[in-house]
Formats: structure tokens, C-alpha cells, sequence
């Protein structure tokens, strides 16, 4: 797919702090329902880039093109409601709600954003998307627990039903796996793929498990010091010299495919 033809367009962004550029001239494209991994060594900008794209931070220059309109600048709220969801590598959750009520208290406010109209609170529809919700990530089962009193992988399971709940178009995972036990982490990149399909996602996320990544991820993007060092197949980085001797390491040649 040509890069003007994609869903999520990066074009040329930048941003430094204090002096010391995290982000140096990145150009990449996303098309519409493809399933990426962003991947580096610590310090690469991986956490910056998502935060930018996110709006957590702003570009000080280039463009962040969603489905043609440039979002650099607008307020977090905009890109959500523009489908941009995002769930981070710490989760992010209500401790004081259970998991039904964190779920359809996330489904209401992105209701209320587009309507003045709501008034009982959470909206029929907020808690039926919240039921649908911990079906598709088994969660119905703990759905009255407090969300502070939930297993890590719970929780984890918990903050990406948040980032759904805001029904985005682009998901954006910051190491869904982190934490997590060999069987629970491939659990995890389970559930991660069939969210993809069947939400019919454009899926971004970073991770660190080199297994993982070419096993699940259909393209790969690497970033060392804040630019792109490589991007393409899981095939194309793993035999990527420059890669390798960044990032990699001679032995991810025969990491599993």
C-alpha cells in the first residue's frame, strides 16, 4: 500500500527535550487493519513515538496524518474521539471502580464527548459495550472485582478494555506482555491477534520478546535514537545487518519464525 493510501501517516516528525532530540525526522505509514511492531533498544524513542501519536506530547515538527487530517496539536480527548486508542505498558485504571464499572464508566465518557444529552449514568449502551467488552477478553469473570484487587495479567486484559471501550480505529499497545509468565504472555499476543481480527484494528505495538514479534507482527519498524533504522518483514529485520548489530544480536537470526 502506497503511504498515501495508509490509515495512520507519519511524515518527518521531531520533538526534543531540553536540547536532546527523542524523536529525529520519522516517516512511516500504517495502512488500514495491518498488524505492526515497534521495536529498539531502551532509550530508542518507542514510548516518545506513541506519545506523540497520542497526544501526550506534541511534535515540534512533521505531521501526524489520520485518514488524511493532520492531529498534531489536538487535545487527547480529539484524537480518541478521531480513533486513536492507546494502552500503556503500566496499566492505567479506575482502583476504585470494579471491572464493569471502570469498563462502562470508559464507554460513557466517550459517549458524553459526543453528546450533551446523557444523562443517566452509565448509558444502556456504555454498560451492554462494557458486557461485550469482557466477553471478547474473558473478563466477565471478574467483572465485580475491584480493579486494584486484580492479577497483573487481569489488569493488563483491563487497560486494553479501556483504550476498546473508546472504540478506536488504531490501537496503539506499549508491551502488552510486560510482566507476564511465557504461557501468560502468549495468552496475551492470542487475545492481541484476535482483537486485531476481529475489531477489524489498525494494531501498533512494542515489545521486546524478539519471538513474539516475528512471529505475530506483519511488518516491523525499528527505531535507534529516535529515527528509523529498518523497516519490513519479520524476515527482512531479522536478516537486517544493521539491525542486528544494534538491536538484535547474531544469535535473533534463529529466532523463530
Amino acid at each position: 500500500m502506497a503511504a498515501s493510501d495508509a490509515l495512520l501517516r507519519i511524515e518527518g516528525l521531531s520533538k526534543s527535550f531540553g536540547g536532546v532530540a527523542a524523536m529525529r525526522d520519522v516517516s512511516l505509514a500504517f495502512p488500514a487493519r495491518s498488524l505492526s511492531a515497534v521495536i529498539g533498544p531502551n532509550g530508542a524513542g518507542k514510548t516518545t513515538f506513541f506519545n506523540l501519536i497520542s497526544g501526550r506530547f506534541k511534535a515540534d515538527t512533521g505531521r501526524i496524518l489520520l485518514d488524511g487530517a493532520d492531529i498534531v496539536g489536538a487535545s487527547r480527548q480529539e484524537i480518541v474521539r478521531r480513533g486513536i486508542g492507546r494502552a500503556f505498558q503500566v496499566a492505567s485504571l479506575f482502583p476504585t471502580l470494579t471491572v464493569a464499572q471502570a469498563l462502562a464508566a470508559s464507554g460513557h465518557a466517550r459517549q458524553r464527548s459526543e453528546t450533551r444529552k446523557l444523562s443517566q449514568f452509565p448509558s444502556p449502551p456504555a454498560t451492554e459495550a462494557a458486557r461485550e467488552v469482557m466477553a471478547q477478553l474473558n473478563l466477565t469473570r471478574v467483572a465485580d472485582v475491584l480493579s486494584s484487587n486484580l492479577s497483573h495479567g487481569d489488569q493488563k486484559l483491563l487497560d486494553i478494555g479501556l483504550a476498546l471501550m473508546l472504540q478506536p480505529r488504531v490501537l496503539l499497545l506499549d508491551e502488552p506482555t510486560a510482566g507476564m509468565g511465557p504461557e501468560e504472555r502468549w495468552q496475551m499476543i492470542e487475545t492481541v491477534q484476535r482483537l486485531w481480527r476481529e475489531r477489524d484494528l489498525t494494531l501498533i505495538f512494542i515489545e521486546h520478546d524478539m519471538d513474539i514479534v516475528f512471529k505475530v507482527a506483519e511488518t516491523v519498524r525499528v527505531l535507534s535514537y529516535g529515527a528509523v533504522l529498518a523497516e519490513g518483514t519479520p524476515d527482512e529485520i531479522r536478516r537486517n545487518p544493521a539491525v542486528i548489530e544494534a538491536y538484535l544480536g547474531k544469535s535473533a537470526q534463529g529466532a523463530t519464525a
